[in-house]
């Protein structure tokens, strides 16, 4: 999940000045890669896949955070490249959410240079992205702001960062996206993470066998769903080195429970359809049609609205979707700055009809609380180092999910292998990045342009735009301490 603000702290605001600076073969033909059109899971299309862009040094990279002010923050957080990069696309087969053969892309960043951390034996990062209502989204391309937040926190430190863009998504023929289905998205990207080691000799990635895993937000929860998924499924294959999974929805069961009550999320009537869409084309059970859940004016085409053309404002601009999920009944809690969030997703016109809302309240076996238990996170028991990165006043993710999660792992006498940070408290994750995320956030609120008032300004800049550097910066440096201790 992911606000309207999505990670804009990125510094590539195009793809020319990428491409520009791509690598190129002069006057010589290049042999063409090799294909396999063979549909088996894992399997790497060409090999070697495309180049989309090369920064050859860090010199080279570093020139492009400076060249624009959100780049310059980032370089700020981030500290100087100690590598440059190449971008790599791929296509790579997959399943989706009902074990159909399918195909999606995906993107491996390849650090290079002198510096001792751009060369031998790397560690591995394989890293999910957040929500994204685009179809034509590539998290390969360092056009798109989140490819630019990982390279530079990653892949420019001496990480080789492989990504997915998931199925539904860039060229994946499938015609849906599997959202929060968790173990279709971790089949995608152990799939992902198949097909990219097919591709690590030729291009120039030498695996320490290190890995990473790591995400936000959507990605959050998909990256700790693959830390399941290879604990528990394809342990021979995968051996984690730890993972670190930022303000992801873990606790779904939980925050079914709550949005449905009236405690309605910033952004819900986004991630709503998208969610049930999923599940629904997963288990074929929560609704006989649209109409039996929507009101008439958003039913017809919402199964297939996202991922789509439009964007997150278009959306709403052109009247496919409404800000208002239910029509009546808003949580009330005693917390202020709750009660105003929770209004504000209630109203005319609404997305959800109450018909059904009641349905799932008043029948504990319906079929979304069948769907949300069997996709919740909190039964998993980690056997390696796992963290967890939030933000305890975020309104699109609550910070709930966080807790529950890390509660969970306690009960499960996993708490020692368990480390939380939240950005808001300086005791988790020091004064020093404490302090820089209040000023971040204090510079939201002085931002007209982010809302009528300092309080919605932050809000709104909160989940996308505030926690995902600060949350990063935390997780590279855990990782950086596993490496270290030798773990």
């Amino acid at each position: 999940m992911m606000s309207k603000q999505i990670l804009k702290v990125g510094a590539f605001a195009v793809l020319t000045a990428a491409v520009l600076t791509a690598c190129s073969g002069g006057g010589d033909v290049a042999p063409g890669p090799a294909i396999d059109l063979t549909t088996a899971r894992g399997t790497l299309v060409a090999n070697p896949p495309v180049i989309l862009a090369s920064f050859p040094t860090a010199t080279d990279f570093q020139n492009v955070l400076n060249s624009t002010a959100s780049g310059k923050g980032l370089l700020q957080l981030a500290g100087a490249p100690k590598c440059g990069i190449t971008f790599h696309y791929m296509e790579y087969n997959t399943v989706g959410a009902v074990g159909e053969a399918t195909n999606a892309t995906g993107g491996i960043m390849v650090p290079s240079g002198t510096d001792p951390a751009c060369s031998g034996p790397r560690p591995v990062l394989l890293y999910s992205h957040g929500t994204t209502v685009e179809k034509g989204f590539n998290i390969a391309s360092p056009a798109t702001s989140e490819a630019g937040l990982v390279a530079a926190m990653y892949a420019a430190q001496g990480w080789i960062v492989v990504t997915s863009n998931y199925v539904g998504y860039d060229g994946s023929r499938s015609t849906y996206h599997p959202y929060l289905v968790g173990e279709q998205q971790s089949n995608d990207m152990i799939d992902a993470l198949r097909a990219a080691r097919k591709a690590f000799t030729a291009v120039g990635a030498n695996d320490s066998g290190k890995l990473f895993l790591s995400g936000y937000s959507q990605g959050g929860y998909v990256s700790m769903a693959t830390h399941q998924a290879m604990q528990t499924k394809y342990g021979s294959e995968f051996k984690v080195t730890a993972s670190g999974n930022m303000s992801g929805p873990y606790s779904l069961v939980n925050t079914f429970k709550t949005v449905f009550a009236g405690g309605v999320n910033a952004g819900a009537t986004v991630f709503t359809p998208l969610i049930l869409t999923a599940w629904q084309k997963a288990y074929g059970n929560l609704y006989t049609s649209p109409s039996d859940v929507y009101e008439s004016a958003y039913a017809t085409g919402i199964e297939t609205l996202m991922p789509g053309p439009l964007t997150f404002t278009q959306l709403f601009t052109t009247g496919k979707l409404p800000t208002k999920l239910f029509a009546n009944g808003a949580l009330v809690t005693p917390d202020p700055s709750l009660n105003a969030l929770f209004a504000s997703g209630i109203g005319t016109p609404n997305l959800i009809k109450d018909s059904y809302r009641q349905a799932v309240l008043t029948n504990p076996n319906n079929p979304a609380w069948i769907a949300a238990a069997k996709n919740d996170l909190l039964g998993f028991t980690p056997t390696r180092p796992v963290a967890m990165c939030y933000g305890a006043q975020d309104p699109t993710v609550f910070g709930s999910n966080t807790t529950d999660e890390a509660r969970a792992f306690a009960i499960h006498g996993a708490q020692s292998l368990t480390t939380v940070f939240n950005v808001e408290d300086a005791t988790t994750v020091g004064p020093t990045l404490a302090g820089a995320f209040a000023q971040a956030k204090a510079g939201a609120a002085a931002d007209p342009t982010l809302g009528a008032s300092p309080a919605e300004r932050v809000l709104s800049a909160y989940h996308g735009s505030l926690v995902p550097p600060f949350c990063n910066l935390a997780v590279r440096s855990y990782f950086q301490s596993v490496l270290a201790a030798g773990l």
